[in-house]
């Protein structure tokens, strides 16, 4: 067989605001063939799914900024969680191919358990294509995905944003049945699951969200007690009217001073801001005026990475709850095929409506 067409989505540029398509990310065409051997160890995987967060822009920095995750390189596709199937070496024997799909002699590697068929989850090069070398294979998670759920839902409710929800709600938030949490960004990945969660833990929401269809569809679709347009009227006035215990923090900036001056005594704050409150990433960070309401009312507040924390827990319930009903089923706002990332700068601009994700089924 010839070499096939394998479009990627590059890092051609570091952006000095917002990024802009065609500019920061450019799209690529490059030739795989998928019947050249493999080295020892490496999978071949077709993707399915990849996911679009609003944290990859701090990854299109110079190189050598050092942060919790490191830069793109330059004339490289991105990367970010996605979803695949490892596809079977054409050189092996048929009965071979039945067993794994990785080359003869991985057979006796520590990677020979990923098979010819199997689905797997982590970090994908925004590629069509992609060879995983033997280490990279080894940090793949293999999805059975019993639960029938569609692989765009692996990299967003079942997936790191979902996973940030359960965690950040149940080890910081501490949630008591009968209470209630103010969720910002609420329609967004993360605002969606901790919504859900919350819901079934016992607790009432208050969610904030950017226009008048997205409260809507959080007062129908999501059953939030309090929903509302931040944009059109007083958060402050709002949430002095609905007392409450526990924030998710999505978007910092003046809707935080509007906590600290309303949250209950002893409140807990999780901090999970995706990005900074200036969405031109120019100018100076927001500068909180009311800080000492952390200290008089004895507040928590306290932010994570969720890389950092065990979430096995998390794929024994969470899909489960999804293919269930137990937790409302998320919206997501699917793009098909790579792009120039135009999909990714719909995240900067509201135009996407849910968790964003790109399929390439």
């Amino acid at each position: 067989m010839a070499p096939i067409t394998n479009k990627k989505t590059i890092f051609a540029e570091v952006p000095s605001g917002v990024p802009e398509p065609g500019k920061t990310l450019k799209l690529v065409e490059d030739k795989i063939d998928l019947e050249a051997e493999l080295k020892e160890g490496q999978i071949l995987v077709k993707t399915l799914s990849l996911s679009l967060d609003p944290y990859l822009r701090g990854r299109m920095r110079p190189a050598g900024t050092k942060s919790y995750v490191p830069p793109f390189e330059l004339g490289q596709p991105i990367a970010n969680f996605g979803t695949g199937e490892a596809r079977p070496v054409p050189h092996l024997s048929p009965d071979d191919r039945q067993l794994t799909a990785l080359s003869p002699q991985v057979l006796k590697s520590a990677n020979a358990s990923i098979k010819q068929g199997q689905h797997v989850y982590g970090s994908f090069p925004f590629a069509e294509y992609n060879v995983f070398s033997k280490e990279e294979a080894s940090r793949l998670r293999i999805l059975e995905n019993k639960e029938g759920l569609p692989w765009t839902t692996w990299v967003g409710a079942a997936g790191m944003p979902g996973q940030t929800a359960w965690h950040g709600l149940r080890a910081i938030g501490k949630p008591q049945k009968g209470e209630t949490i103010f969720v910002s960004g609420a329609m967004g990945a993360v605002g969606q699951m901790v919504i859900s969660i919350a819901h079934k833990l016992g607790l009432k929401v208050i969610a904030s969200a950017g226009s008048d269809e997205k409260v809507e569809l959080l007062k129908k679709e999501f059953k939030v007690e309090v929903a509302f347009n931040y944009k059109t009227v007083d958060t402050e006035k709002i949430l002095s009217e609905n007392p409450f215990q526990i924030y998710w923090d999505n978007v910092a900036g003046p809707t935080f001073e509007a906590v600290l001056n309303t949250i209950e005594p002893r409140g807990r704050i999780i901090g999970c801001v995706a990005k900074q409150h200036s969405n031109d990433y120019n100018g100076q960070p927001y500068g909180i005026k009311n800080i000492f309401q952390v200290v008089s009312k004895e507040l928590l507040y306290q932010g994570f990475i969720v890389l950092n924390h065990p979430i096995e827990a998390f794929y024994d319930e969470v899909p489960k709850w999804i293919a269930s009903g137990e937790v409302t089923k998320p919206k997501e706002h699917i793009y098909k095929g790579l792009d120039n990332g135009e999909s990714f700068n719909d995240l900067f601009t509201g135009a996407n409506f849910g968790k964003a994700v790109i399929s390439l089924e």
